[in-house]
């Protein structure tokens, strides 16, 4: 994800590098920043993700009560009812392989 921009334009490259060379002169400290490493096993992960999209169809059943009736035969709907109804038993049921005593 790119970073918000300071002013109304992008700054060019010669201000970037102006910007940065007077933030080191003045003394200012130097702060990176690294995304987090996702440390879950591949079990954990499934499992999330499964409970994740459980969610998810319990929120767009909740969408296909709450539309009017008027809406009731839309393609909105349609769309709604197709994952409302769909089993996620089946995907639920798979249990992944354990890994190499890690898991």
């Amino acid at each position: 994800m790119p970073r918000p921009t300071i002013g109304e334009t992008a700054m060019t490259d010669a201000e970037r590098q102006a910007r940065y060379r007077a933030a080191r002169a003045a003394g200012q400290p130097v702060i990176r920043t690294r995304r987090p490493t996702d440390r879950r096993s591949l079990l954990q992960t499934w499992t999330d993700a499964l409970t994740e999209l459980v969610a998810a169809q319990a929120r767009y059943a909740a969408w296909l009560e709450a539309l009017p009736d008027n809406q009731q035969d839309s393609a909105i709907a349609e769309a709604l009812r197709v994952i409302a109804d769909h089993d996620l038993a089946e995907l639920q049921a798979i249990e992944p392989p354990r890994g190499f005593g890690r898991d």
